[in-house]
């Protein structure tokens, strides 16, 4: 990673219990202790090795194959700097189980974090938070039947937790208000949000009363939601602390610890979803390894006996495929109108997928098959084995919905964690969110790319028996995961293959000093320069392949021999001179014959060096002259076009004027306001800022009205877009003009119907404007408005003033959602080109193309009206800067 300053990942796989976690720790504890140490990287070293036992005592539970499984993926980016050092972090995190929190299998617990703080929480805590201690006396806690756990001491890991978290830099508060979610809203209001749901009927919303079932639902859904977003804001806050703050150039090593392959007694949902993520994996590792391995052979033409192994794509289609796999049927089937069950979900899967050879049910099973599935079963064939999924709760899992009313209420809450886990600035669309299942589908997608784009490194997990015994190995249990994790076939193309491969460009650059044919300047083509570079260091024709682009080393020990000779190059360079030369042979380093004069090896890097380095400065000195040529050239002209109105050839320099005039103005003020004749004298830009007397009961005001007119509009405009839009801090310096009102005129419109966005021609629409192409709307009745427009923040600023009113002006990135009618919206996409227009796309938006910049300003006043209507004006067409939405 150092040397050739490349990202690396390290991919932890297995089954589940098999000991993925603990390799990760021991991972992250071996870049501890072997990273460099200063007082600023010890406390990021602490952090990333405590941030594991948070997100463990938040994401493990016990299961029936592990005392401390993880019940989510999580994914660290760990940041190097050019020596080494960790200096930073990030996590992601994929698919928590938040089903966990209100049901657990018979022998399995909730999360751990729940039993540490009722059995290790102080008194005084759990006093304040009105808990008991007895982890017995909670519903949640007790459906698996399985309180206590041998292996595990809650006591003793609620102090290791709360260590962390203070590492970690959580305050004391957030410590309290983490350790339960209480909730901070009136029982009376929850209790209504539990039992009863809002609906709308033609306009008006009514209370409607939930049966016991679906307050139950409603219960379960809250307390699943409210971990979950908890969960997330803890990994945020966690990362937070992680963060680094230099913005240099980082290499990163990714550290992959997810969910290994289960299979209980009854698999569910969760288990379909993890034991996906484990086929996506082993997919990834068989395309990175052994696939593309085999298949890079054959393309740079090295001879080759192919080896035969499993694809597991077959079975990845099966599950994710577009229109036919299982999570596509699976989202119809939620999503579809009237009443959607389990069973209705299984028969479409047999109606689609009969005849796959890695998918069966009891009705598409032989008659001996059958007697071992259930009616309500169907049983995936993995790469790891055979196993029988119960459908029940995998439509409602799926869906994982939360009544709006229920937010609506959350959003009331005065519990600080709780209102950063549903902001009231959370769109509230009335569009049915993504399932479970087609999120999770699409983080892994995104997890995929980031791995693919960094180089691999893998660890594989074995499991040595199913009773948790130590020191005992299941032959047959660990025969059988050597052979579905490929591992067989990995070894067998890694023994007929080679160690190490590099393009002949990489390969020339780093090792060309061992070789005085190469060193320092090669002026042949790469290959063959490798090709003399392996032949002086001694490489036997068994050892490497030279292939069309790349050069193939086999044995480790070549390549291992090969850098050591260069670090003994790299040290013997700043030495006295010797005539002493490197190669390597048979894994051992040494030396050759004096054919090469060590002074002139020194000499032609030091006049390499000197070269790059007055280059350099060379480069550095011309931009600082073509900068200096722009900003002379800009102030002559500027200076020719002075008593001209402001415009691109002036404004800087009239800036500069005013800016100059203040400085000289603090330095020389008068010593008293009654003396008017020591006023320095305003250059001709600042004629506009009068000062003038007035005598009121003996005293003197001095007033600049126009100066007082820019300070609130700028002071306005601030609060409405700063750090909103991209373009605000380029309009600062520009002041705002009196006014841009010279005329009235009728212009076209055109009108978009709210439904399909038909234009409509109308000649209707007075607006009132002038050659600065400033628009104001003197007559409009309905409808909506996209307005092109060159200054817009000063048209806003003013609209504002005049409306008496900022806040209904919100500034939204890309589009402009609203309703056509209840359960129906429209959208409208803001987008740049080289050409204005505005037409209906293929996916049913309406699209409002700009010149400039896409970002649209939307100003709320009310409810959006049937109509959106387009001002397009001879004397303002291209002259935008952005679409403006403006509902009356």
């Amino acid at each position: 990673m150092i040397s050739e300053i490349n990202n690396h990942f390290i991919l932890i796989s297995g089954e589940s219990g098999a000991g993925k976690t603990e390799a990760s720790k021991k991972i992250l504890q071996f870049y501890a202790v072997s990273c460099v140490r200063t007082e600023v990287l010890d406390i990021v070293r602490d952090r990333l090795l405590l941030s594991n036992p948070v997100l463990e005592a938040f994401g493990n539970a016990k299961t029936l194959k592990n005392d401390n499984s993880s019940r989510f993926g999580k994914y660290m980016d760990i940041q190097f700097d050019h020596q080494g050092a960790a200096v930073g972090g990030h996590i992601l995190s994929y698919l928590l189980e938040k089903s966990r929190v209100v049901h657990q299998n018979h022998g399995e617990r909730n999360f751990h974090i729940f039993y540490q703080l009722v059995e290790g929480g102080e008194d005084e805590l759990l006093h304040r938070l009105g808990l008991e201690r007895n982890s017995e006396n909670y519903m949640y806690l007790v459906e698996g039947e399985c309180v206590q756990v041998g292996s595990i001491n809650d006591q003793s890991d609620w102090k290791t937790v709360r260590k962390a978290l203070t590492v970690i830099d959580f305050s004391e508060r957030d410590i309290e208000v983490l350790s339960i979610a209480l909730l901070g809203i009136s029982a009376n209001l929850l209790q209504e949000a539990l039992t009863h749901r809002k609906i709308e009927a033609k306009g008006e919303e009514v209370l409607s009363p939930f049966t016991v079932d679906h307050a139950k639902y409603a219960r379960d859904a809250l307390a699943k939601a409210v971990y979950g977003r908890t969960f997330t804001w803890l990994v945020n806050k966690t990362n937070e602390s992680l963060e680094n703050k230099d913005s240099s150039r980082k290499t990163v090593i990714g550290l992959l610890d997810i969910y290994g392959f289960e299979v209980f007694d009854v698999n569910s949902f969760e288990q379909f979803c993890i034991n996906y993520c484990n086929e996506k994996l082993q997919q990834l590792f068989i395309q990175l390894t052994i696939k593309s391995e085999q298949e890079e052979y054959e393309m740079e033409g090295i001879e080759w006996q192919p080896v035969p192994f499993f694809n597991n794509k077959i079975i990845c289609d099966l599950v994710e495929e577009k229109h036919r796999g299982i999570i596509s049927v699976l989202d119809e089937e939620c999503l579809r109108p009237g009443e959607p069950t389990d069973l209705t979900f299984l028969e479409k899967l047999e109606e689609k997928l009969a005849g796959h050879p890695h998918f069966v049910t009891h009705m598409l099973a032989d008659q001996k098959t059958r007697k071992t599935l259930g009616r309500g079963e169907f049983r995936l064939m993995h790469y790891a084995g055979e196993v029988t999924y119960s459908v029940t709760g995998f439509v409602d899992k799926n869906n994982d919905l939360l009544y709006r009313n229920i937010k609506d209420v959350m959003r009331q809450s005065k519990n600080p964690i709780i209102q950063q886990c549903f902001p009231s600035s959370e769109p509230d669309s009335k569009k049915r969110p993504e399932t479970v299942a087609t999120q999770f589908k699409n983080n892994l997608f995104s997890l995929t790319q980031i791995l693919m784009s960094k180089e691999p490194w893998y660890v594989r997990c074995l499991k040595p028996n199913n009773d948790k015994r130590p020191g005992h190995f299941d032959d047959v249990l660990v025969r059988h995961q050597v052979k579905y994790l490929a591992l067989m076939e990995h070894l067998r193309v890694r023994r007929a293959g080679f160690a190490y491969r590099r393009r002949y460009e990489v390969f020339l650059k780093r090792y060309k000093p061992l070789c005085p044919d190469t060193w320092p300047n090669w002026k042949g083509t790469a290959a063959e320069g490798v090709e003399l570079l392996v032949k002086h260091l001694g490489y036997r024709p068994s050892e490497y392949k030279m292939g069309r682009s790349k050069i193939f080393i086999r044995h480790p020990r070549t390549l291992f021999a090969t850098e050591d000779a260069f670090d003994i190059c790299r040290h013997e360079l700043g030495k006295a001179p010797s005539n002493k030369h490197y190669t390597c042979d048979k894994g051992n380093t040494k030396m050759l014959r004096p054919s090469f004069t060590h002074l002139s090896f020194c000499l032609c890097l030091a006049t390499k060096i000197e070269a790059c380095w007055r280059g350099l400065q060379a480069r550095k000195e011309r931009e600082r002259r073509a900068w200096a040529v722009k900003v002379i050239k800009k102030f002559i002209k500027g200076f020719m076009n002075r008593n001209q109105p402001v415009s691109m050839d002036n404004s800087e320099y009239l800036a500069f004027v005013r800016q100059s005039y203040l400085t000289r103005l603090r330095e020389n003020l008068p010593t008293s306001v009654l003396d008017r004749t020591s006023w320095l004298t305003p250059p001709p830009i600042m004629q506009e800022v009068k000062a003038y007397k007035m005598f009121r009961n003996d005293s003197i005001v001095l007033c600049c009205t126009s100066f007082c007119f820019q300070l609130q509009m700028k002071a306005l405009i601030s609060d409405i877009f700063k750090g909103k839009k991209e373009n605000y801090p380029q309009s600062v310096h520009q002041p705002f003009a009196d006014t841009r009102i010279s005329k009235n005129l009728i212009v076209p419109v055109i009108k978009y119907d709210r439904n399909g966005f038909r234009p409509r021609f109308r000649h209707h629409t007075e607006i009132i404007y002038n050659t600065d192409h400033l628009v104001c709307i003197s007559k409009y009745k309905k409808g909506d408005l996209v307005l092109q427009c060159s200054y817009l923040f000063e048209a806003l600023t003013k609209l504002c003033l005049v409306m008496k009113n900022h806040k209904f002006i919100k500034v939204v990135d890309g589009s402009v959602r609203f309703d056509i009618q209840p359960g129906r919206e429209g959208v409208i996409d803001f987008k740049s080109s080289s050409e204005s227009m505005v037409y209906r796309a293929k996916n049913g938006h309406l699209i409002v193309v700009s010149q400039y910049c896409t970002v649209c300003t939307y100003c709320h006043y009310g409810v959006i009206l049937p109509l959106i209507e387009h001002i397009l004006s001879n004397h303002i067409a291209g002259q935008t800067n952005c679409g403006l939405l403006l509902n009356n």
